[in-house]
């Protein structure tokens, strides 16, 4: 579990966060959604430690992250799983070089023992057998599997992810998700998205902090999306005339 208290954030006199107190539960897909200049990728930044709060805590546990020096960070950075908005695989090595740098900067398994997880993370992501070809000779979503077999390598406590779905076709995100989510629930991640995918929250919201104007606004799950009166998450949710008549049509069946 990631506890976050009282978290600001200024950048000069830019105030983007004001006080966020948010729980992200273990076994869980964990989302932050808002609009853009919400705030949510600095929220993602100051919990995986990228950038310091100007005031507050991020708890790992029952550690606090940010009172941490660079050496104690580290040890908690290896429990960490992250994967990249745009993949950020590296175009010169190979799938498997690629999901084995984390074990190479990391552990000192013997490369017989690097094999046999890599092996284990891609045959996870169902890309057996793709592990001598390089990162542009594979699709978006196979890329996107890579990173993620990358990321769950060195079995973290906590994974990461900013805009999964970026780029792909809703088909393609589909599969990232339901992947992503089976992942946390069958190894109990403490799995936190940020996300602007409005099918991610309807499939995989287990637990949803919807960021607004630097606040946390409100917190549910994809279940209570269709009966809330939130007007903050209606106008954000509900944007499009498609989710306006599916909440519509919920609301009717329950009446």
């Amino acid at each position: 579990m990631i506890r976050a208290e009282n978290i600001y954030k200024s950048f000069g006199e830019q105030e983007v966060l004001k006080g966020i107190s948010a729980v992200f539960e273990e076994g869980k897909t964990n989302l932050l959604i808002g609009r853009s200049g919400a705030g949510k990728t600095v929220m993602l930044k100051i919990l995986v430690g990228l950038l310091d709060p100007t005031k507050g805590s991020v708890w790992y546990g029952d550690i606090d992250f940010c009172s941490l020096n660079k050496k104690e960070r580290k040890a908690i950075r290896q429990d960490i799983g992250m994967l990249f908005q745009g993949s950020a695989l590296f175009d010169s090595m190979t799938v498997e070089e690629n999901v084995r740098f984390p074990l190479d900067m990391f552990t000192k398994l013997t490369k017989a023992e690097k094999a046999k997880k890599v092996d284990k993370c891609l045959e996870r992501v169902d890309l057996t057998g793709n592990n001598d070809k390089y990162p542009g000779e594979v699709s978006g979503g196979m890329q996107k599997r890579v990173g993620i077999a990358r990321s769950i390598v060195l079995d973290p406590k906590y994974l990461f992810c900013d805009e999964p779905n970026s780029g792909l076709d809703p088909k393609t995100s589909m599969v990232i998700d339901e992947l992503i989510h089976n992942i946390t629930v069958d190894n109990n991640i403490t799995t936190i998205i940020n996300t602007h995918d409005m099918n991610s929250v309807m499939e995989i919201g287990d637990h949803i902090n919807l960021l607004h104007l630097g606040e946390l606004a409100w917190v549910g799950t994809k279940d209570d999306v269709l009966e809330s009166e939130d007007e903050i998450l209606q106008d954000f949710i509900f944007a499009s005339p498609f989710l306006q008549r599916l909440r519509k049509g919920a609301l009717q069946n329950v009446g």
